[in-house]
Order: C-alpha cells, then structure tokens, then sequence
C-alpha cells in the first residue's frame, strides 16, 4: 500500500491510498468499505496519518477491496491525484532521528578532507535528532537559509515507526516498521562543519528542511526484494536532470532492525516517529565534491529516486 497525504479542496491536509492516478481518502474511503460490508471492524477512523498509526489502524481490506472495485474512483472519496497537492506522508511527525549508516559515505566524505575513518563508528550505529517540525512535501520549494552558502541534498530513506515498542530486538525490528519513504535531508554544510569542529551537533546546518515522500510505502510491497534484514533498492540523485548519486540500500552497513534496536534501546519508539537511514554512498555533494558539482543554489531542482518508494523532487528557493 502506498499511503499519503493530500490537500483537500478546503486546503485540509487528509490521509489517503495512491492507487495509480486516484488517492482513496482514509477516512471516507473506510466508512464506505463499511457500509458496503467489506470492512469488518464497525468503528470511524480519524483523517491524520499520524492518528491513523497511532490507533494501530489498518487499510489492507480498503486496498483489496478498491482492487476489484474498477469503478472506486467514481465514488465521492476518490481524489484524481493530478488534481490535487501531495504533502509530505506524515507531514508532523513525533520526532526524527537520522543515523549515519552507510560505511562507503562516512569513508568517503571522511577522506576528503584527510581525516581516517573512526574506529568506534562500527561499535553501534549512531544517530542525531532534527527539527521534525520542518518537514517538506514532494513538488515542494525548499528555501536556501541566509546563513548558508554550502547547501547540499542528502539521498536517504526514511524509516516509519508503526507499533509502539521499547528495547526492540533486531529480529524483530519489522513488525515496527509502518513503511518506508524517500528523504532528503537537506544540510548547511559550511555551518555544519563548524558545529561539528566544537564538538556538538550537526544542529543548525540540519534545522530547516527535510523532505519526505511522495509516499509511504507499507513492507509488504518489498517482499520480493528483500534479502534477509536488507532490501535490494536502488537508490539516484539528479540535480537538474543530472545524474550525480546511486547506491543501493542494500549496502547499509548497520541493518534497519539495528538502527530500531539502537533508537529503542531504553527508550520508547511510538508510531510516527522517523528514522533516516543517513547517506547512502555518493549521495551527496559534500561526499562526491565540488570537482563533480557546485552547490545548490536557487532554481536548481534536486530528484531523489529510491526504486519502489518513487522520486522525491524539491526546488531551492
């Protein structure tokens, strides 16, 4: 399933399933599923993806059933999708920890500027929090801070909390996960590396973007490509139809189940909470240098595509 979030035409952010060029509204959509009897848990389902996970709710007999219905997208709570904006799939989430779990970027960003790698960064996988009250949608402009003259794009994917759970095991990782996303998380590199000189942050050179999307897409879609805790995903970026980044998800150093594990680790993880997996390798300029691209500036249009999860496309303003 592939869930998001959409502007109705009073401009209220609702959830909905995107199934080819219609978004079925969540809440609509299953009050109809009930009412023709294909839906069996008799209870009203709240317009917010946010709420929808947290209530442990479930849209899988709304997708079968809009699946054999060929005319589901003539009935009141079909949205065409051109016709209508695509917002971030949780646009509030509960929080946002980005990891660093790509060993190929850390060597390589590290390299540049002839530092050695780390040896206590293969002990646990570490993260920091950002501003999870800056998130942005797909299709959206992403303002170039005043403060900055280094900006860079960062191809990740987001993790989504689903199911509540505290000291998570590895193994058991999945049954946490709601779905997967695209994510850009957006940094100042020039105030970043000053921050991280003094021995705190990044903080700043991550607080005023991330984006996410254009979908949340649920883990039963990626059965097939899943190889033991991993999955076979290729990852690119393009900066205005230039191809600069690919990688593959599959080469993360510390699996998903370990980022759940070491984000859980006597702390609770509640559904809405975000995990990015950090930098695949090449992801970024600040990795590949300024030889193969300059930074962003403003109209320059950054794509980042993760095979199954769609393409992420932002503007800098």
């Amino acid at each position: 399933m592939k869930y998001v979030t959409y502007l109705d035409t009073d401009g209220v952010a609702r959830a909905g399933l995107l199934i080819r060029e219609h978004i079925a509204d969540l809440e609509r959509g299953l009050q109809w599923a009930q009412e023709k009897g294909r839906c069996q848990a008799q209870r009203s389902f709240p317009a917010s993806l946010l709420r929808f996970l947290e209530l442990g709710c479930d849209a899988g007999e709304l997708a079968a059933y809009l699946m054999e219905d060929t005319a589901w997208h003539e009935e009141p709570f079909a949205v065409p999708l051109a016709k209508t904006t695509l917002l971030a799939p949780l646009p509030n989430p509960r929080s946002f920890r980005d990891f660093y779990a790509f060993e190929e970027h850390v060597k390589t960003a590290r390299a540049n500027r002839g530092a050695d790698m780390v040896p206590q960064w293969y002990d646990f996988p570490v993260f920091y929090f950002s501003n999870h009250q800056a998130i942005v949608g797909p299709d959206a402009d992403v303002e170039r801070p005043r403060y900055t003259e280094r900006l860079d794009y960062e191809l990740e994917i987001g993790i989504v909390i689903g199911k509540e759970g505290r000291n998570i095991a590895p193994e058991n990782a999945r049954e946490h996960i709601a779905g997967l996303m695209v994510l850009n998380d957006w940094s100042a590199r020039d105030v970043q590396m000053r921050e991280v000189a003094v021995g705190l942050g990044p903080a700043k050179g991550k607080d005023f973007a991330t984006s996410t999307g254009p979908y949340l897409l649920t883990m039963d879609e990626l059965e097939d490509v899943r190889d033991g805790d991993r999955w076979n995903l290729a990852m690119t970026a393009r900066v205005n139809g230039r191809e600069l980044s690919r990688g593959n998800f599959r080469d993360i150093y510390f699996s998903a189940g370990e980022l759940i594990a070491r984000a859980s680790d006597s702390v609770t993880l509640y559904p809405g909470d975000v995990l990015g997996t950090g930098t695949v390798g090449t992801g970024c300029i600040l990795e590949l240098t300024t030889d193969v691209h300059r930074w962003l500036e403003p109209g320059d249009v950054v794509e980042l595509e993760v095979e199954r999860l769609g393409v992420l496309r932002n503007r800098v303003k």
